[in-house]
């Protein structure tokens, strides 16, 4: 049993640092591909961002495990590049499964049926994304400089910052949850995402548990909550799968918005459809 840990205690810190790269990677590669990111949770990013952000804020006070530091600096780095391509190709509001595709696209649409104030997070420019990310990083960024000097002040802060950022971190895959219920599909959601999520879920738990190193309770109850939804995303990929959910409207709807003429010389008015004895005329 002590040559598993000591494995652990090497591979699962390295696989933890690549694992963003190889969880995602293949996400924005497929989006680039089919020029299309319908399925994908937009909040993923958000989620991501904000939980490293403040994870590494949180460094300074906590001195965890350097390896959990190094993964928050390329989750960020994968992210904002995840971030991008999917504003790039987000689907256009008129087009079929446009907004329906786009988490929380609808004001009525957000985790509680309740609308987001100011539209957070469902804004039609890519421009208040950005600013959102760059001044979250400036205002942490004040908050480390003002309050590092005031060292009781600064713990009780930098816990905070932690547990709130491990806490948000724990909520990512329930924004895919909603969507994949909302479509009743998981297109979109890459399957190759999910492996790595679980295979990286169970490498968490066995280090975070075993590890010689410091690895804050706040870690373990994050890594333990993430890993429970993990494995119910997977239980919606065996009940839905990753295929087509929509109908293919039947040929009559086509038809132009104000009537159109058919061969006999008669309009045919919208929403009547034709009887057999007319089309045998």
């Amino acid at each position: 049993m002590q040559w598993l840990k000591s494995f652990a205690g090497y591979l699962a810190p390295l696989f933890l640092i690549v694992s963003p790269l190889l969880s995602y990677t293949d996400q924005v590669l497929s989006m680039h591909r089919n020029k299309s990111s319908a399925g994908f949770s937009l909040d993923i990013p958000l989620i991501m961002l904000v939980a490293s952000l403040l994870r590494i804020f949180y460094y300074p006070g906590a001195r965890f495990d350097t390896a959990l530091l190094i993964q928050s600096f390329v989750m960020v780095f994968i992210q904002v590049i995840l971030l991008k391509v999917a504003l790039d190709h987000r689907p256009a509001p008129s087009s079929k499964g446009g907004d329906a595709a786009v988490p929380f696209s609808r004001p009525s649409d957000g985790l509680m049926d309740a609308p987001r104030p100011y539209n957070f997070w469902q804004w039609r420019s890519p421009k208040p994304y950005w600013k959102f990310v760059l001044s979250l990083f400036i205002a942490l960024t004040v908050c480390e400089l003002i309050l590092a000097p005031m060292r009781s002040v600064y713990l009780s802060y930098s816990s905070l910052i932690g547990y709130v950022g491990l806490a948000i971190e724990a909520t990512l895959p329930i924004p895919q949850i909603l969507t994949n219920a909302r479509s009743r599909s998981c297109k979109g959601f890459r399957v190759s995402v999910l492996a790595s999520w679980l295979l990286g879920d169970g490498m968490k738990m066995f280090w975070f548990f075993t590890s010689s190193t410091t690895i804050p309770w706040a870690f373990k109850l994050s890594g333990m909550f993430q890993a429970g939804c993990d494995a119910f995303l997977g239980v919606q990929y065996l009940m839905y799968g990753s295929g087509e959910t929509e109908i293919k409207d039947h040929q009559l709807s086509n038809f132009p918005a104000q009537g159109s003429r058919i061969a006999t010389g008669r309009e045919v008015p919208v929403g009547r459809r034709t009887p057999v004895v007319e089309k045998t005329i």
